[in-house]
């Protein structure tokens, strides 16, 4: 069965090109012009950000299954912290970014997700009624 438009999502991509070393490749004047060609060549070529197609279902079961891991790790740190020190996990800010396979990603703090497009996940505790 084939994927209608609703059934996707397009993820760009980054433009970084991508250079391969040919097998056996030795650091001669005649190879590293070649690789300055296919540099030049790929940059030209993607002078735009690249997009793919994900199913929105592998989306979704991506980002379901983060935050099913997500909220087991905070749930237990949230324990820890009660018992320990009488503390309340009260809100929790997350980056994440979306690979082209359409895997949710947390973004580490030596990452830099600032020119990358992250998203940022804000969950707060809900106040009772």
């Amino acid at each position: 069965m084939s994927e209608t438009p609703s059934d996707t999502i397009w993820i760009v991509t980054d433009n970084t090109p991508q250079i391969s070393i040919p097998d056996g490749a030795k650091s001669t004047t005649a190879t590293t012009e070649n690789w300055r060609d296919q540099l030049k060549e790929n940059t030209t070529t993607k002078s735009i950000d690249s997009a793919v197609k994900v199913s929105a279902q592998k989306l979704e079961q991506e980002m379901s299954h983060f935050l099913q891991v997500i909220a087991n790790v905070f749930n237990s740190a949230e324990q820890q912290a009660q018992f320990t020190c009488g503390i309340q996990l009260d809100e929790i800010e997350l980056s994440i970014e979306i690979s082209a396979e359409g895997q949710v990603k947390l973004i580490g703090s030596g990452a830099k997700a600032a020119g990358k497009g992250a998203i940022t996940l804000t969950f707060r505790r809900k106040q009772p009624k």
